[in-house]
């Protein structure tokens, strides 16, 4: 296909920078405090991935990365939405998960990599343009795993991406993140605006690069490059709960992701332990969950007590909720890595 394809027309394409500009004088001042303002709920490209397998419809509803998945998130109290980038042959950024995709060509179906494809995808640009834009976007930077990038491609990769950022994000919240050590290092010097975090299994796998293999790893490789956080999977915080505390510590922040994520219970036990998001495939449900966890009550539900003040007005506070004490709550830490291994 040629390079004039729907694809490089809609990117709108300027020439690519030779230095990165500086800060947004609307800088996210979270990028640079490193502490996250609320708990957070983000749906995992978009309003949840797809499992066309699944016998849950929830799984299949919308497709997954796409505007209409994205604004339809937005219809909840949800604070980012997820999703993956990549970048085409033609340096156009656009929005999709795996590495590769099915094409046909002359009624024959062959398997092409995403970044060699000149074909129409939604482009980053178009998020940006036809999102709601209270909404933030969590900008997953998406490599191949089987692949050893040079620092020369990653930067040409990340001027594509930011050059769209900074020309079309104007005032809505970014996190970048990435499963590529070198990725989330070359894309935290390249810029200071937005904060920047390094997604891991948490050792749940094991990979050839040991930066990727527990979290302890991911703390050293977080303040080595200066990383705001970690988005681990869930079940290797909740396997290795200890590491949490070297987690604050280094002041770093911390999300999860992952199917446990789904379950609101398994979401509120995150909530006590301290981490600061979830990223989640059912938008609505844990949105539910999350704003009942926090929902202003007043002593006719039941509540705290003493909420008169001396005017006598009714004053709200956060809802009663079972509260631990330390010791159950070191108990319950002990406990969940038995009941998650496989």
């Amino acid at each position: 296909m040629s390079p004039t394809s729907p694809t490089s027309t809609r990117c709108r394409k300027m020439p690519l920078w030779r230095s990165i500009p500086p800060a947004s004088p609307k800088e996210w001042k979270w990028a640079g405090s490193r502490r996250i303002p609320k708990f957070l709920v983000i749906g995992h490209r978009g309003n949840g991935m797809n499992a066309l397998q699944s016998s849950d419809r929830r799984m299949r509803a919308i497709k997954e990365n796409s505007i209409a998945s994205f604004n339809s998130a937005a219809n909840f109290p949800i604070d980012f939405v997820e999703f993956d980038v990549q970048v085409t042959k033609d340096d156009c950024p656009v929005i999709f998960h795996d590495n590769f995709i099915l094409s046909e060509e002359n009624g024959t179906v062959f398997e092409r990599r995403v970044t060699e494809l000149y074909d129409s995808l939604c482009t980053l640009q178009e998020a940006f343009e036809q999102v709601e834009p209270s909404l933030g976007f969590n900008i997953e930077l998406k490599f191949d795993d089987c692949i050893v990038y040079e620092q020369d491609y990653l930067i040409n990769v990340f001027q594509a991406i930011l050059q769209v950022v900074f020309n079309y994000a104007k005032d809505r919240p970014i996190i970048f993140s990435s499963f590529q050590p070198d990725a989330a290092l070359v894309v935290k010097k390249l810029q200071s605006t937005y904060p920047v975090f390094f997604l891991t299994n948490g050792g749940t796998e094991l990979y050839y690069d040991v930066r990727r293999n527990s979290l302890e790893e991911a703390i050293k490789l977080c303040l080595e490059g200066g990383l705001q956080g970690i988005v681990s999977e869930v079940k290797g915080v909740f396997r290795n709960p200890g590491a949490l505390t070297k987690i604050k510590e280094a002041k770093l922040s911390l999300l999860t992701y992952g199917k446990l994520n789904n379950v609101a219970e398994a979401v509120y036990m995150q909530h006590l332990m301290g981490i600061e998001g979830v990223i989640v495939d059912l938008v609505q449900e844990i949105t539910e969950a999350v704003s009942d966890m926090i929902k202003p009550t007043t002593a006719e539900d039941g509540g705290d007590k003493n909420l008169l003040e001396g005017d006598g007005k009714m004053q709200m506070r956060v809802k009663s909720k079972p509260e631990f004490s330390q010791r159950e709550l070191s108990f319950l830490l002990k406990l969940i890595p038995e009941l998650i291994q496989l």
